[in-house]
Protein backbone atom coordinates (compact mmCIF):
# COMPACT_ATOMS: atom_id res chain seq x y z
CA UNK A 1 0.00 0.00 0.00
CA UNK A 2 1.55 3.25 -1.25
CA UNK A 3 0.13 6.63 -0.17
CA UNK A 4 0.98 9.77 -2.11
CA UNK A 5 0.31 13.45 -1.42
CA UNK A 6 -2.14 14.85 -3.96
CA UNK A 7 -1.26 16.55 -7.26
CA UNK A 8 2.16 14.94 -7.65
CA UNK A 9 1.37 13.36 -11.04
CA UNK A 10 1.68 16.71 -12.85
CA UNK A 11 5.11 17.44 -11.33
CA UNK A 12 7.78 16.79 -13.99
CA UNK A 13 10.31 16.15 -11.21
CA UNK A 14 8.20 13.34 -9.73
CA UNK A 15 8.99 9.92 -11.21
CA UNK A 16 6.63 7.81 -9.14
CA UNK A 17 5.26 6.10 -12.25
CA UNK A 18 8.78 5.06 -13.25
CA UNK A 19 9.36 3.67 -9.74
CA UNK A 20 6.16 1.64 -9.99
CA UNK A 21 7.29 0.25 -13.36
CA UNK A 22 10.66 -0.77 -11.88
CA UNK A 23 8.96 -2.42 -8.94
CA UNK A 24 6.42 -4.28 -11.07
CA UNK A 25 9.23 -5.65 -13.24
CA UNK A 26 11.00 -6.96 -10.13
CA UNK A 27 7.91 -8.21 -8.28
CA UNK A 28 5.17 -8.91 -10.85
CA UNK A 29 3.11 -11.00 -8.41
CA UNK A 30 2.82 -8.27 -5.76
CA UNK A 31 -0.47 -6.34 -5.78
CA UNK A 32 0.02 -2.58 -5.49
CA UNK A 33 -2.61 -0.37 -3.86
CA UNK A 34 -2.17 3.36 -4.53
CA UNK A 35 -3.82 5.90 -2.22
CA UNK A 36 -3.92 9.71 -2.39
CA UNK A 37 -4.24 11.39 1.00
CA UNK A 38 -3.30 14.48 3.04
CA UNK A 39 0.14 14.63 4.65
CA UNK A 40 -1.06 13.92 8.19
CA UNK A 41 -3.14 10.93 7.06
CA UNK A 42 -0.17 9.46 5.18
CA UNK A 43 2.19 9.82 8.13
CA UNK A 44 -0.32 8.28 10.53
CA UNK A 45 -1.08 5.49 8.07
CA UNK A 46 2.60 4.57 7.66
CA UNK A 47 3.08 4.56 11.42
CA UNK A 48 0.09 2.32 12.10
CA UNK A 49 0.80 -0.05 9.19
CA UNK A 50 -2.12 0.93 6.96
CA UNK A 51 0.42 2.07 4.33
CA UNK A 52 3.85 0.56 3.82
CA UNK A 53 5.33 3.55 1.94
CA UNK A 54 4.34 7.22 1.86
CA UNK A 55 5.41 10.16 -0.29
CA UNK A 56 4.98 13.47 1.51
CA UNK A 57 6.21 17.08 1.48
CA UNK A 58 8.90 17.59 4.09
CA UNK A 59 8.09 19.46 7.27
CA UNK A 60 8.83 18.39 10.86
CA UNK A 61 10.62 15.03 10.99
CA UNK A 62 9.59 12.11 13.20
CA UNK A 63 12.12 9.69 14.71
CA UNK A 64 9.58 6.91 14.11
CA UNK A 65 9.95 7.31 10.33
CA UNK A 66 12.85 7.09 7.89
CA UNK A 67 13.08 9.68 5.11
CA UNK A 68 14.49 9.48 1.58
CA UNK A 69 14.49 12.75 -0.38
CA UNK A 70 13.01 12.26 -3.86
CA UNK A 71 12.01 15.46 -5.68
CA UNK A 72 10.82 19.04 -5.14
CA UNK A 73 8.36 21.62 -6.41
CA UNK A 74 7.88 25.39 -6.32
CA UNK A 75 4.83 26.84 -4.61
CA UNK A 76 3.58 30.23 -5.80
CA UNK A 77 0.91 32.48 -4.35
CA UNK A 78 -2.11 32.74 -6.67
CA UNK A 79 -5.27 34.80 -6.98
CA UNK A 80 -8.41 34.11 -9.01
CA UNK A 81 -9.81 36.11 -11.90
CA UNK A 82 -12.31 37.97 -9.67
CA UNK A 83 -9.70 38.92 -7.06
CA UNK A 84 -8.69 42.62 -6.89
CA UNK A 85 -5.01 41.68 -7.41
CA UNK A 86 -5.68 39.79 -10.64
CA UNK A 87 -5.78 42.87 -12.83
CA UNK A 88 -3.60 45.07 -10.65
CA UNK A 89 -0.60 46.76 -12.23
CA UNK A 90 2.94 46.04 -11.06
CA UNK A 91 2.88 49.22 -8.98
CA UNK A 92 -0.35 48.09 -7.27
CA UNK A 93 0.95 44.63 -6.37
CA UNK A 94 1.93 43.97 -2.73
CA UNK A 95 5.67 44.39 -2.28
CA UNK A 96 6.27 42.30 0.85
CA UNK A 97 4.63 39.75 3.15
CA UNK A 98 3.25 42.45 5.43
CA UNK A 99 1.29 43.92 2.52
CA UNK A 100 -0.56 40.62 2.14
CA UNK A 101 -2.20 40.96 5.55
CA UNK A 102 -4.99 43.00 3.95
CA UNK A 103 -6.12 39.97 1.91
CA UNK A 104 -7.91 36.81 2.96
CA UNK A 105 -5.79 33.67 2.66
CA UNK A 106 -6.80 30.04 2.06
CA UNK A 107 -4.40 27.54 3.64
CA UNK A 108 -4.07 23.86 4.42
CA UNK A 109 -5.65 22.79 7.68
CA UNK A 110 -2.87 20.56 9.04
CA UNK A 111 0.79 20.92 9.91
CA UNK A 112 2.69 21.30 6.64
CA UNK A 113 5.13 23.66 4.88
CA UNK A 114 2.04 25.63 3.79
CA UNK A 115 0.87 26.10 7.38
CA UNK A 116 4.38 26.82 8.67
CA UNK A 117 4.96 29.64 6.18
CA UNK A 118 1.47 31.12 6.65
CA UNK A 119 2.02 31.29 10.41
CA UNK A 120 5.56 32.63 10.04
CA UNK A 121 4.54 35.58 7.86
CA UNK A 122 1.16 35.98 9.63
CA UNK A 123 -1.15 35.60 6.65
CA UNK A 124 -4.83 36.16 7.43
CA UNK A 125 -6.31 32.68 7.00
CA UNK A 126 -10.07 32.93 6.49
CA UNK A 127 -10.61 29.64 4.63
CA UNK A 128 -9.17 26.16 5.15
CA UNK A 129 -8.67 23.34 2.67
CA UNK A 130 -7.44 19.79 3.18
CA UNK A 131 -5.89 19.08 -0.21
CA UNK A 132 -4.53 21.03 -3.17
CA UNK A 133 -7.77 20.84 -5.13
CA UNK A 134 -9.76 22.41 -2.30
CA UNK A 135 -7.20 25.23 -2.09
CA UNK A 136 -7.44 25.74 -5.86
CA UNK A 137 -11.25 25.89 -5.65
CA UNK A 138 -11.07 28.51 -2.89
CA UNK A 139 -8.61 30.61 -4.90
CA UNK A 140 -10.77 30.31 -8.02
CA UNK A 141 -13.66 31.84 -6.07
CA UNK A 142 -11.77 35.14 -6.29
CA UNK A 143 -12.09 35.69 -2.55
CA UNK A 144 -8.80 34.25 -1.33
CA UNK A 145 -5.10 34.10 -2.01
CA UNK A 146 -3.42 30.72 -1.68
CA UNK A 147 -0.34 28.69 -2.54
CA UNK A 148 -0.36 26.01 -5.23
CA UNK A 149 2.37 24.01 -6.98
CA UNK A 150 3.30 25.77 -10.21
CA UNK A 151 2.87 22.58 -12.25
CA UNK A 152 -0.69 22.10 -10.97
CA UNK A 153 -1.69 25.77 -11.38
CA UNK A 154 -0.23 25.98 -14.90
CA UNK A 155 -3.41 24.93 -16.73
CA UNK A 156 -5.54 27.42 -14.76
CA UNK A 157 -3.03 30.17 -15.57
CA UNK A 158 -3.16 29.33 -19.29
CA UNK A 159 -6.97 29.52 -19.15
CA UNK A 160 -6.77 32.98 -17.57
CA UNK A 161 -8.42 31.78 -14.36
CA UNK A 162 -5.44 32.17 -12.00
CA UNK A 163 -2.51 34.56 -11.75
CA UNK A 164 0.63 34.31 -9.64
CA UNK A 165 1.01 37.25 -7.27
CA UNK A 166 4.48 38.82 -7.46
CA UNK A 167 6.30 35.65 -8.47
CA UNK A 168 8.89 34.76 -7.34
CA UNK A 169 8.69 37.09 -4.29
CA UNK A 170 5.78 35.14 -2.78
CA UNK A 171 6.97 31.59 -3.25
CA UNK A 172 8.76 28.73 -1.53
CA UNK A 173 10.37 25.43 -2.45
CA UNK A 174 9.02 22.19 -1.08
CA UNK A 175 10.95 18.90 -1.01
CA UNK A 176 9.19 15.53 -1.09
CA UNK A 177 10.34 12.42 0.76
CA UNK A 178 9.60 8.73 0.64
CA UNK A 179 8.81 7.53 4.16
CA UNK A 180 8.64 4.11 5.80
CA UNK A 181 8.25 3.11 9.42
CA UNK A 182 11.60 3.02 11.24
CA UNK A 183 10.69 0.15 13.57
CA UNK A 184 10.02 -2.70 13.24
CA UNK A 185 12.17 -3.01 10.13
CA UNK A 186 10.16 -2.84 6.93
CA UNK A 187 9.36 -6.04 5.05
CA UNK A 188 11.55 -7.02 2.11
CA UNK A 189 8.89 -6.05 -0.43
CA UNK A 190 8.63 -2.58 1.15
CA UNK A 191 12.39 -2.10 1.04
CA UNK A 192 12.35 -3.19 -2.62
CA UNK A 193 9.76 -0.54 -3.47
CA UNK A 194 11.71 2.07 -1.51
CA UNK A 195 14.82 1.18 -3.54
CA UNK A 196 12.82 1.59 -6.77
CA UNK A 197 11.68 5.04 -5.66
CA UNK A 198 15.28 6.05 -4.97
CA UNK A 199 16.49 4.67 -8.30
CA UNK A 200 13.75 6.44 -10.27
CA UNK A 201 14.61 9.80 -8.71
CA UNK A 202 18.40 9.50 -8.91
CA UNK A 203 20.06 12.07 -11.20
CA UNK A 204 20.81 10.53 -14.63
CA UNK A 205 24.56 10.84 -14.10
CA UNK A 206 24.28 8.69 -10.96
CA UNK A 207 22.22 5.87 -12.47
Amino acid sequence: HLAVFDKTASNPQAHIGEAIALFQAQAPDVSLHLHVAPLNVIERGVLDGQFQVGIVPGHRASSALTYDELFSETMYLYCGQAHPLFGASAAQQPADWAALHAYAFAGLGYHSPNMELAQQVQLTRQATGYDQESIATLILSGRYLGFLPDHYAESFVRQGRLRAVQAPVFSYRCSFFGIVRASPQAARVTLAFQACLSAAHRPPSSV
